[in-house]
């Protein structure tokens, strides 16, 4: 089973990368701002993209009916809503399949 990296560990291994060059709330700093404008250029309706890594763009899902497992007799109706898509790069696709060997 796959290892779970948090945010924390994403920061400490930056710093290590970095030769303690950065301090980690100087990482956590850097980190965070790049989440904050990515969710920040998404909830404008805006792309972001970071090249051999992915795509991220906001979709919109149509209204469909659903069904009630507990009852398929009654239809739910499911209404229209926006999701972010996230559409994988060259070198993440590359990355994913070699995990999977």
């Amino acid at each position: 089973m796959a290892n779970t990296i948090t945010k924390r560990e994403l920061v400490n291994k930056i710093c290590a990368e970095t030769r303690n060059n950065l301090t980690q709330n100087d990482v956590l700093e850097v980190i965070q701002c790049a989440i904050d404008m990515i969710t920040e250029a998404l909830g404008n309706g805006d792309r972001v993209v970071l090249r051999n890594f992915g795509t991220f763009a906001v979709k919109e899902v149509k209204a469909k009916i659903g069904r009630n497992p507990k009852d398929p007799s009654k239809d739910v109706p499911i209404p229209a809503r926006h999701v972010v898509k996230f559409k994988v790069g060259k070198s993440l696709k590359e990355a994913a399949a070699k995990a999977g060997n």
